[in-house]
């Protein structure tokens, strides 16, 4: 393995750390009296700055041992964490990721940011731990050089026995691990005495060297305590059954089980001197727990075993399915050209080979699914921020942060998310005092969740503070000469008027975003995913913002229609219902605008053909079928189509990669007659229409209908 590649898979462990210190802290807050919380995040400092050091990234060293050390600090009880020293773990976490970040990158990090926190930190350490230094030499690949000294402590007068029992799983040995490194690192500590059970050894016919089937008794005199031999086991700790005792001078040593064969003479102490080196720190033993239930031979533990794979290899795999996806659509049109004769069996297996296909895709798209919790995670950041330069308090709550995204979803979505989190803690929470003059509490909360409803992707950003001013909103729109000032806008309407370019409420220019500016950059990154953005807002209780996206980039089911003479296919997830109306529900406004009565309520009808520029559209009254889609810029609408044909699964292929951007058209698909079909975005199909009438579904229309 060369170099680098050991180097880019220490970044790849260093996000998953940054991830396990960030859940660490947000715990932190909850009980800092944890002991097994803070031990979690010294652990994930400390095996940062480990793996740091050995590829001698300096800054990074020094920032992750002040850091880790005052953390120490608060594992010996001698630092007591309250709200203040909580917020600089926080921006100490912040300041690690982005050395992380700058060293991956090859980049000088924010030395004035870098510099502040260090200050901070060192405020709470001692003399003795300011000019404590660290050092750690660079990891080398010559194997042939001799082992470096190993500069020991003084060993203390009084020496302690060890007993301990070590059973490796066969997962310990599959990650490359050998017992026999561990047993000489326990060995330079003091004089060791090792044991081999073999009463789990099977007849010689029936072995299989991939089994774990030896455990070992150790017995350890040593000087150190406890915490160093929990060290020598750290990086396997996951991967074996492992338990460590002090021996009682009078109690006898433990021995192998009974039906183990008898142990040769007393085994020498091993004193080989070239042992690996073992980084030992203050760090205390765990609490004690009982001793692990050793689980029955034929059952897996450890572990589930995982794979990092090259995302350049997932997304070909990706491109295969979706030409599978393609191969079975068009043998299932090639049988129906043929007019054969109703055969069962044909039929059963084509159904068939289309339900293998479907779950070969779905299996596909589930390896590059990853759960939200890393993103939201970067939003506690986000709001940390947000609140120190507005002088708000705010705390993130996230719901739902399991629930699983496509890979580009997430890489995508960070940018928009960012921009509406930083706004609802900027112009959507209130200042504290305005707060408890609300009986509310002074801290606002932030709500990020997730989930998956009816095939789609639902994550919410919603505040607890005032709630849209909706009156402000309508003024300034005015003011700006984009709502005339005769106009009657529904609530609904004002709220869009937010995601209109470069529109703001602010008074004054700040740091932060005010609610609205840029919104427009945010709705046109999410509708480029294929989602859409909703605005909720009840005055004094807050706003929540909506995002619906696919749950897929690469497949999705959709309806194939007819649009005049042409087959298109319109996203089934944005379809409420379809309607074959009736004369007497149909009414026209105008010279050539039509609604649909639904229910009480009148919704305005959009003929998809003509928005299209498509001759011969279905304008005749009581033609073509409605399907009734919900949209951002006019809510409930209803797209007249020629005809509904069939619902399947679709491949996306995008369309701006490949010839450019097509108003009211989202991507294109190949069906199975090898024609190319066109895939409609409902929002854009409404925007082509800037003449068409709105209503909203509950509201009383305003103009004179006249019956159709």
């Amino acid at each position: 393995m060369s170099t680098n590649s050991i180097r880019d898979t220490f970044f790849e462990e260093c996000e998953e750390l940054l991830e396990a210190l960030v859940e660490g802290l947000s715990a932190m807050e909850e009980n800092a009296e944890d002991m097994d919380v803070v031990n979690a995040v010294f652990r994930a400092v400390h095996s940062i700055k480990g793996g740091a050091g050995a590829f001698a990234l300096d800054r990074l060293v020094s920032f992750a041992h002040t850091f880790e050390t005052v953390m120490d600090k608060v594992r010996s009880h001698e630092l007591k964490v309250d709200e203040e020293l909580m917020l600089l773990f926080h921006r100490s976490g912040d300041q690690l990721a982005d050395l992380v970040e700058a060293a991956r990158d090859d980049r000088e990090p924010n030395a004035e940011s870098e510099a502040t926190i260090l200050k901070e930190l060192e405020a709470h350490l001692g003399d003795a731990d300011r000019e404590e230094a660290f050092s750690f030499d660079a990891v080398t690949l010559d194997f042939d050089a001799a082992p470096m000294p190993i500069d020991l402590p003084e060993p203390e007068p009084t020496l302690r026995r060890f007993d301990i029992r070590f059973h490796p799983t066969p997962m310990l040995y599959a990650n490359g691990h050998e017992p026999l490194l561990l047993f000489d690192a326990l060995a330079e500590l003091g004089t060791l005495t090792v044991q081999a059970d073999l009463s789990h050894l099977p007849e010689f016919d029936a072995f299989d060297p991939n089994d774990a089937v030896i455990d070992w008794q150790l017995s350890l005199e040593t000087s150190e305590d406890e915490t160093v031999l929990h060290e020598i086991f750290e990086f396997v700790d996951a991967l074996c059954d492992l338990e460590i005792s002090v021996r009682d001078e009078d109690a006898p040593a433990p021995m192998p089980p009974e039906e183990s064969p008898a142990p040769p003479e007393a085994a020498e102490p091993v004193t080989e001197t070239a042992a690996p080196v073992v980084a030992k720190t203050t760090e205390p033993p765990e609490a004690k727990t009982p001793p692990k239930q050793s689980a029955p031979r034929d059952e897996p533990r450890g572990p589930r075993p995982t794979l990092r794979v090259d995302l350049e290899r997932v997304d070909r795999l990706i491109n295969t399915v979706g030409e599978l996806i393609i191969n079975q659509a068009m043998i299932s049109q090639r049988i129906e050209e043929l007019e054969l004769p109703a055969v069962a069996h044909l039929t059963n297996e084509l159904e068939a080979y289309k339900l293998l296909a479907r779950d070969i895709q779905e299996g596909v798209m589930a390896i590059r699914a990853q759960p939200v919790k890393p993103l939201f995670q970067r939003m506690s950041r986000i709001v940390r921020e947000a609140s120190e330069a507005t002088g708000k308090k705010a705390k993130l709550v996230t719901v739902g942060d399991s629930t699983e995204v496509d890979k580009t979803v997430i890489e995508r979505l960070a940018d928009p998310l960012t921009h509406m989190v930083r706004n609802a803690v900027d112009h959507g929470l209130e200042p504290p005092a305005k707060r408890e003059d609300a009986g509310k509490d002074p801290v606002g909360a932030i709500r990020l969740s997730a989930s998956h409803r009816s095939g789609s992707v639902f994550i919410e950003i919603a505040d607890d503070g005032a709630g849209l001013n909706r009156a402000r909103i309508l003024e300034k729109a005015i003011e700006k000469g984009l709502v005339s000032p005769e106009a009657e806008l529904s609530e609904q309407e004002i709220d869009n008027l937010l995601f209109l370019p470069g529109f703001s409420t602010a008074a004054e220019v700040s740091n932060l975003s005010g609610r609205g500016v840029g919104m427009d950059v945010v709705k046109n990154a999410v509708a480029a995913l294929g989602g859409r953005v909703s605005i909720a807002s009840v005055p004094g209780s807050g706003t929540t913002f909506t995002i619906v996206l696919p749950l897929t980039l690469a497949v999705m089911d959709g309806f194939v229609i007819s649009i005049s003479d042409q087959t298109m296919v319109i996203p089934i997830a944005s379809i409420i219902e379809t309607i074959r109306p009736n004369r007497k529900d149909l009414h026209c406004i105008g010279t050539d605008g039509q609604v649909i009565s639904v229910r009480g309520s009148y919704v305005p009808i959009v003929d998809v053909a003509r928005n299209l520029g498509l001759s011969g559209g279905e304008t005749t009254t009581g033609s073509g079928v409605l399907l009734l889609v919900s949209t951002e810029s006019q809510g409930l609408t209803a797209l007249r189509v020629g005809a509904i044909h069939d619902q399947r699964q679709v491949v996306i292929k995008s369309l701006e990669s490949n010839y450019g951007a097509i108003p009211g058209v989202s991507a294109a698909t190949i069906l199975g007659d090898g024609k190319i079909a066109l895939i409609l975005d409902p929002d854009e199909l409404v925007k082509l229409n800037p003449a068409a009438p709105f209503l909203p579904l509950a509201s009383t229309p305003r103009l004179e209908l006249r019956h159709a």
